[in-house]
């Protein structure tokens, strides 16, 4: 499960706007690639320096530029970066700040929004999150991810295609398609907890084991996580959508609207999957006291069972001289056969009263 808070120690004491890198390094090198698009043109490359990024920095331009950098430790890329597009160094410091909270912070000439971006890593059965932060200008949009991935490749191909709508559109639309497909992966994520729940419950009908109550922890950690992320992201895509900004067109509010829409079912369904953890978690410990209950309801019958019975050996074993049952000749069968008739006749007293 990823850490849900990270270490702020060596920002203690430093000035605002200190640029220092607070996470995991989750890239080698930092990798700069840039779309530059209209209806009618399309430029598609990776540059190897950040000073490539600066021409685009051209508010007379027609098309849209879009800056994408996997890997956000390298600072003096990030700096020369933000001094270019005039980003304010508090931005800059939430970018390299990996524990932010999904936010969207309107500075006029941009707009800054940050959000988280989950995977599902199948090899050790857990949530990966990654913070995406945007830049959004009049005619250009810097996206910032931890390291490369592939869920913006479908955005990427739709600009590459001559009838996409979006190489119609404007800087605010493809930021729309980004939240979109962040959004989008939410519910992939979703679904395999969906998966790994059912088989979890049937598992614990069938076999309360204590490696079930281990998952269910886990669990509830994932949805700790995921809650942390996507409750405030309806906040955010409800300011881009009634937002006065003049960088989001009404054009590109419709679209919005249905990102909140998507981000609401996201939440629903979190919030199902939470009740849910919650509830096996409550039976699981149900059923452990239930199969407790049921060993010493067992244990209670066989000492109440044997209590006389030890009454009876207990007083024959004292061998005192003159006791009468001693000189019997079948006083020892005599005592024996008393014993399995007090015990016999307990245990159908018992299943009478259905102690059984």
């Amino acid at each position: 499960m990823a850490k849900l808070i990270k270490k702020r120690s060596k920002k203690a004491g430093l000035p605002p706007g200190t640029l220092i890198h607070v996470g995991e390094r989750k890239a080698e090198k930092a990798k700069i690639t840039i779309v530059d698009y209209d209806d009618t043109h399309f430029l598609g490359k990776e540059v190897k320096t950040i000073e490539e990024c600066f021409p685009f920095n051209d508010k007379n331009k027609l098309t849209v530029a879009w800056i994408n950098i996997d890997g956000i430790h390298q600072i003096e890329v990030l700096e020369k970066i933000g001094n270019c597009f005039g980003i304010h160094p508090l931005i800059m410091e939430d970018i390299l700040n990996t524990d932010q909270r999904p936010k969207m912070e309107d500075f006029g000439e941009y707009i800054y929004i940050v959000l988280k971006m989950f995977y599902y890593n199948n090899k050790t059965n857990e949530i990966v999150a990654e913070q995406v932060s945007l830049v959004l200008g009049s005619n250009f949009l810097i996206s910032f991810q931890e390291k490369e991935g592939d869920i913006f490749n479908p955005v990427r191909e739709r600009i590459r295609g001559n009838k996409s709508r979006i190489k119609k559109m404007g800087a605010d639309y493809l930021a729309y398609s980004l939240l979109d497909a962040i959004v989008d992966n939410y519910f992939i994520v979703l679904e395999i907890l969906a998966e790994r729940i059912e088989l979890l419950e049937e598992e614990l009908v069938d076999h309360p084991a204590p490696k079930i109550l281990r998952i269910l922890y886990k669990l509830k950690g994932d949805m700790v996580l995921l809650r942390r992320s996507i409750w405030p992201l309806r906040e955010v895509i409800s300011e881009l959508e009634r937002g006065e900004s003049p960088l989001i067109k009404d054009s590109s509010t419709i679209y919005l609207k249905d990102v909140y829409d998507h981000t609401i079912q996201a939440i629903d369904t979190l919030e199902t999957f939470r009740d849910m953890v919650s509830g096996m978690l409550e039976i699981y410990l149900s059923s452990i006291n239930n199969r407790l209950n049921a060993v010493m309801k067992v244990l209670t019958m066989i000492a109440t069972v044997f209590m006389p019975l030890t009454f009876i050996a207990g007083i024959y074993g004292m061998n005192f001289k003159y006791m009468p049952e001693l000189e019997w000749r079948w006083g020892y069968p005599s005592i024996l056969l008393v014993m399995v008739a007090v015990g016999v006749s307990m245990l159908i007293y018992f299943k009478k009263k259905k102690w059984l």
